[in-house]
């Protein structure tokens, strides 16, 4: 080990830097489990000293290489994470070791780069979305509304909201968010542009009664334990489905907020009510019949393109499923959002019912 750190100093000829940063780095992720403390600090000592000699491409290629890693040494992850923000990207997206613990000494320490990776990271939960809408930069918030499975409580949709009065880019994402507070979205009409005020009027316009008690039923289901697919569907999830769809409730957010907390039989009943059709004939046309249906659904359903490929990952990871697609699969979706309304979608779907 202390001539793995003669070499980082003073490589031999034949060694270059980025051999020896590979080298120690591969050692590192290989035999991580089985270093003491002495050697594990050591190792990382050397990977810091050799870290400004060595090219971004190999180390982005490193972190990109361990980014969905699952057996990979915590600490080497941080190491990585503590990089410039191209080196951090691949993993404060990705990687499955990074902690919320984690993820809030960033956002409390690091840059606005770093920052707005976490702000995308999928499914963040409330604490880490409350940290991030706390920062003033428009990039972080924005990347925060955008971010479709991020949780966010009402308590800070409510600093979103306000700080939206003088961030005027912030306002039309915040207000698309299907899961935004009622009663925020109607405050927002003080500030927001005409063609703004026309969509919350046309989105937002509800039975408060109704609504409270669609949501609260909504909240305790949501906050339960995750369960899979059941065949049929319990009688609480389809009297759910039923009280949210009177309500004007059953939207394009409670579909991704379901799915992102692996509420399978809610995704597939409320989905399923919104095309009219039967739960049997959407799960047929939704898992069994290629990528088309899959984007005609969403499209006619009011999901964003943006989130189209969480929404195919979740629902069929969800079942055990792939969630490859093929170039040639995502520009057939991609074909569908770009050329199709929500009408024409719909009536598409209809046919393939």
């Amino acid at each position: 080990m202390s001539r793995l750190a003669q070499l980082a100093i003073n490589p031999q000829s034949g060694a270059s830097r980025e051999e020896i940063y590979l080298a120690v780095a591969s050692l590192y992720r290989i035999q991580g489990a089985g270093l003491n403390q002495r050697e594990r600090e050591l190792m990382r000592d050397i990977l810091r000293r050799l870290t400004r000699d060595v090219e971004m491409a190999i180390r982005v290629a490193l972190a990109q290489r361990l980014s969905e890693d699952t057996t990979a040494p915590h600490d080497l992850i941080l190491l990585l994470v503590d990089d410039a923000i191209e080196v951090a990207r691949p993993l404060i997206l990705h990687s499955p070791l990074l902690t919320e613990a984690d993820v809030l000494k960033l956002i409390a320490e690091a840059g606005i780069g770093h920052q707005e990776a976490i702000a995308g990271r999928p499914n963040i939960g409330e604490p880490v979305t409350e940290a991030l809408a706390a920062c003033e930069h428009e990039s972080v918030l924005l990347a925060l509304v955008r971010n479709v499975t991020a949780r966010i409580s009402e308590t800070t949709y409510s600093v979103l909201v306000e700080k939206s009065r003088a961030i005027t880019g912030l306002a039309e994402p915040l207000v698309r968010r299907p899961d935004l507070p009622p009663q925020l979205a109607t405050n927002m009409c003080e500030w927001v542009s005409d063609a703004l005020k026309s969509y919350i009027n046309a989105n937002y316009s509800l039975s408060a009664p109704a609504v409270e008690s669609a949501l609260a039923a909504a909240t305790q289901v949501v906050k339960s334990e995750p369960t899979g697919p059941h065949d049929p569907p319990p009688d609480s999830a389809q009297k759910l489905v039923s009280k949210l769809a009177a309500s004007g409730q059953l939207k394009a957010g409670f579909l991704m907020r379901v799915l992102s907390q692996g509420q399978a039989d809610l995704f597939d009943l409320a989905f399923a009510h919104m095309l009219e059709t039967e739960l049997e004939k959407f799960r047929a046309l939704f898992y069994q019949k290629g990528i088309r249906p899959v984007a005609l659904a969403c499209r006619a359903a009011g999901i964003d393109r943006s989130a189209f490929t969480t929404v195919y990952n979740l629902s069929r990871q969800a079942r055990g499923r792939s969630t490859a697609m093929t170039a040639a699969e995502t520009q057939e979706a991609e074909s569908v959002f770009a050329g199709l309304a929500r009408p024409a979608a719909l009536a598409q779907i209809r046919e393939h019912l």
